[in-house]
């Protein structure tokens, strides 16, 4: 068992609706020091690739992609789920469902943060269906820009975006993935890595 799987043993939560509660430690109250592990990780598993740009979505995910990019030395884009007067110019755009929310939404990134120049590691908490995923890889592909890779905290492997997005053919490295989850005992089974 890897340090995020302990940790989501110990403090995470099984409620109905397969929903893993990690508010505790990963996306409310935010454990930097756990954090600081994960972009290790995240830097040796993408070691190989050119990346020069981190890209997340609003709002759990910027934490995490923060860290990581510390460890590249390189910045972080995320894509915005509401549009504010503070943003000008052209934006790339995609509409994404929120397997958490139950909601659609547009996320936009301005066009002057991403280009064809830009080598993108994405990187978010939670990987569910896949809806986000799409909607971040399709504005990198908008703006001309590569996925080198996609990095995700914690993995709901009985749920089917971990597989739509690597039969796209995407580097996709979860650092612990959960194959079940018992709501009555609390229990969660994780796959072997």
């Amino acid at each position: 068992m890897n340090f995020l799987e302990e940790r989501i043993v110990k403090d995470g939560i099984v409620k109905e609706g397969n929903v893993l509660k990690v508010d505790s430690f990963l996306n409310h109250q935010m454990d930097i020091e756990l954090f600081d592990q994960m972009g290790a990780e995240f830097k040796k598993r993408f070691a190989d690739r050119p990346i020069n740009k981190i890209l997340t979505i609003e709002a759990s995910g910027i934490g995490i992609a923060c860290v990581v990019a510390q460890h590249f030395g390189v910045p972080v884009v995320f894509a915005k789920k509401t549009k504010s007067i503070n943003i000008e110019g052209e934006m790339y755009t995609a509409e994404v469902e929120s397997f958490t929310h139950k909601c659609k939404n547009q996320v936009i990134v301005a066009k002057k943060f991403l280009s064809e120049e830009d080598h993108v590691l994405i990187i978010d908490d939670f990987l569910a269906n896949g809806c986000a995923l799409q909607g971040l890889i399709q504005i990198v592909k908008s703006a001309g820009g590569t996925v080198e890779g996609i990095g995700i905290a914690i993995e709901k492997g009985f749920q089917s975006g971990g597989t739509v997005i690597r039969n796209l053919g995407y580097h996709l490295e979860s650092l612990a993935i959960v194959d079940g989850m018992d709501a009555s005992t609390g229990e969660i089974t994780f796959r072997e890595q």
